[in-house]
C-alpha cells in the first residue's frame, strides 16, 4: 500500500516537473518572439509564436499571449505597408500625369464609369479606312488590342498572330463573333471588322510586340480568310508606350486597393486588441 502511494506521489511529482518545464519552454519562446518583435523581425517572430502552438498545444496561457502578440505584429505590418504605399503612390501618380500628355481620354460619362486612354496617333478619326492594330488602356490599367480590317471582301477573323522574321511568334486568344468585342459591318460595298482583345486575351501578343521594338513584326489575321499586314512603326510605338502607361496605371490601382485593405485590417486589429477578444 505504502509502495503504491509512493509510486503515485512520484508520478504526480514527475508530471508536475514535466509540466513546469514545458511551461518554461513555452514562455521562453514567447519572450524570444517579443524580442524579435521589438527588433522588427516580424516574420521570424510569427514563426516563433506558431511553434508554441505546435510544440506546446496545452500551454493555453502562452498561446493566448502569443495571439495578442500576433495581432500586434500584424498591426505593425499594416502600418509598414501603409507607409510604403503612401511613399510610392505620389511617385506613380506623377508618372501617370506626365504620360497622359501623349494620350486622349475617351469617356462618355452617360454610359461609361471607366474611360479609355488612346495614344494620340491611334484615335479612330485619324485611322479611317485603314487596316491596323489599335490599342488602348482603361483608367484602371487594363490594356487591350484591337485588330481592325477594312477591305472589299470580309475576312470574318477571330484572332491575330504576331511574328518576327526569325519565326518567333505569339497569338491573342480567339474572340468569336458576338457583335460586341467582335463586330463587322458593310458600308458602300466595303467591310469593316474590329476584334478587341482585352487583358489576358491580349497579354501574350502585347508583351511580344513590346519585347521586339526594332524587329519587323508581321500580323496575320486568323480564324477566317488569310490576311497579312506589317505593324507600322507608329502603331508599334503606340503599343509600347501604352503598355508602359498601363503598368503605371495598374500600379496606382493596386496601391490604392492595398491602402484600403490595410486600413480595414488595421481597424479590425485595433478593435480586437482594445476589446481583448481572443478570436
Amino acid at each position: 500500500m505504502k509502495k503504491s502511494i509512493f509510486s503515485l506521489s512520484l508520478l504526480v511529482l514527475m508530471t508536475f516537473i514535466a509540466c513546469n518545464n514545458t511551461s518554461k519552454k513555452a514562455q521562453a519562446r514567447l519572450v524570444h518572439a517579443k524580442e524579435l518583435y521589438e527588433k522588427n523581425d516580424l516574420y521570424t517572430a510569427k514563426q516563433e509564436i506558431d511553434s508554441i502552438r505546435i510544440l506546446y498545444p496545452k500551454e493555453y496561457k502562452a498561446i493566448k499571449e502569443g495571439l495578442t502578440l500576433i495581432r500586434q505584429i500584424e498591426v505593425k505590418e499594416q502600418k509598414r505597408n501603409l507607409a510604403y504605399c503612401d511613399s510610392l503612390l505620389p511617385i506613380r501618380q506623377a508618372q501617370a500625369e506626365e504620360m497622359k500628355k501623349d494620350f486622349l481620354l475617351e469617356k462618355d460619362t452617360a454610359y461609361n464609369e471607366i474611360g479609355n486612354y488612346v495614344f494620340k496617333s491611334q484615335t479612330i478619326e485619324r485611322n479611317v479606312q485603314r487596316c491596323y492594330i489599335r490599342c488602348g488602356v482603361d483608367e484602371k490599367g487594363e490594356m487591350y488590342l484591337a485588330s481592325v480590317y477594312y477591305g472589299k471582301n470580309p475576312l470574318k477573323h477571330t484572332y491575330i498572330k504576331v511574328s518576327t522574321p526569325d519565326g518567333l511568334f505569339a497569338e491573342t486568344q480567339a474572340i468569336p463573333y458576338d457583335g460586341g468585342n467582335n463586330y463587322r459591318f458593310e458600308d458602300l460595298g466595303m467591310t469593316t471588322e474590329v476584334v478587341t482583345y482585352k487583358s489576358d486575351k491580349a497579354k501574350d501578343a502585347i508583351k511580344f510586340i513590346y519585347s521586339y521594338p526594332k524587329e519587323r513584326i508581321k500580323v496575320e489575321y486568323m480564324g477566317g480568310k488569310p490576311f497579312i499586314i506589317y505593324l507600322a512603326d507608329l502603331d508599334k510605338k503606340a503599343i509600347q508606350v501604352t503598355y508602359d502607361f498601363a503598368c503605371v496605371l495598374s500600379d496606382i490601382e493596386n496601391i490604392q486597393k492595398n491602402v484600403e485593405k490595410s486600413k480595414k485590417k488595421l481597424d479590425y486589429l485595433t478593435k480586437k486588441l482594445n476589446s481583448g477578444i481572443e478570436n
